[in-house]
C-alpha cells in the first residue's frame, strides 16, 4: 500500500513537472490532470493529494531524478509498471496535441532513469502520437460513424488516416502480415492488462486508465482486422 501511494504521488508530481517544462502550464494540461483524476474516480481526499503532487512537480526545485529513482527502486523488476508510468507522462506531454522540445528533454530523462533506451522512447512517442489522433477520430466507432456520415474522397482520406494511426498505435508496419499484427496486439494487451498491472503494484485508482488504454489498443486492432479481413 505504501509503494502504491508513492507511485501515485510520483506519477502526478512528474506529470506536473512535464507540464511545466515548456514554461507555462496550459489549460489543456491542467484539464488532462483533472480528467485523469475523474477517470480514476478519486475521492475528494485523493484528489487533494494528486493536486498537491502536481503542484509540487511544477516547482523549480522539484527533485526529478530522485523521484524517478525511487519509482524504479519501488517497482523493482516490474517493467510493465515502469512502462505504464512512462506512458502516463507521454500522455501528459501530448495534452495539447504537440510535443515541445523541452518536454521531450524531460521525457528523455524520465525514460533514462526508469531504464528505457532512447530508441524505446521514440517508439512509444510515435505510438502515443498515433493514439492521440486515433482518439480524436473516435477510434473504431468513430471511424464507422465518419464513414456513414461522409462520402467520396474525404471519406477515403479519413479512413486511410484512421487506419494509418491504428497501425502506428500498435507499432506495426501497414504491410505487416496477420501473424505479426496479432503478435503485436497480444503483446500490447498483455502489457496493459489492468488486473495484471494491479497485481504487480499499480495503484487501484489507476486501473481505469489502464482499462481505457487496453480498449484503445483493441479498437485499433479491430479496425486493422476489419480492413485486412482476418479473424
Amino acid at each position: 500500500a505504501e509503494r502504491q501511494t508513492e507511485f501515485f504521488q510520483a506519477a502526478y508530481a512528474v506529470m506536473g513537472h512535464v507540464a511545466k517544462a515548456k514554461g507555462q502550464v496550459t489549460q489543456q494540461e491542467i484539464q488532462l490532470a483533472t480528467v485523469m483524476m475523474d477517470r480514476m474516480n478519486l475521492s475528494p481526499e485523493q484528489k487533494k493529494i494528486a493536486q498537491e503532487a502536481f503542484r509540487q512537480g511544477k516547482e523549480s526545485g522539484f527533485p526529478l531524478h530522485d523521484t524517478l529513482r525511487k519509482v524504479r527502486f519501488s517497482a523493482g523488476r516490474r517493467r510493465d509498471l515502469l512502462q505504464f508510468f512512462l506512458e502516463l507522462q507521454i500522455s501528459a506531454a501530448f495534452a495539447d496535441g504537440e510535443l515541445h522540445p523541452s518536454e521531450i528533454q524531460v521525457l528523455q530523462t524520465v525514460a533514462q532513469e526508469l531504464g528505457f533506451t532512447a530508441q524505446y522512447l521514440q517508439q512509444r512517442l510515435r505510438m502515443q502520437e498515433a493514439a492521440f489522433r486515433f482518439q480524436q477520430g473516435g477510434g473504431f466507432g468513430g471511424y464507422q460513424q465518419q464513414g456513414q456520415q461522409s462520402g467520396g474522397q474525404w471519406q477515403q482520406q479519413t479512413s486511410a488516416s484512421q487506419l494509418n494511426d491504428a497501425y502506428d498505435l500498435l507499432g506495426v508496419d501497414k504491410d505487416a502480415d496477420a501473424k505479426t499484427i496479432k503478435r503485436a496486439h497480444r503483446k500490447l494487451m498483455n502489457e496493459h492488462h489492468p488486473d495484471k498491472l494491479v497485481a504487480k503494484g499499480l495503484p487501484t485508482e489507476m486501473m481505469e486508465v489502464a482499462k481505457q488504454k487496453a480498449q484503445e489498443i483493441q479498437s485499433a486492432y479491430d479496425l486493422i482486422k476489419k480492413e485486412k479481413g482476418f479473424k
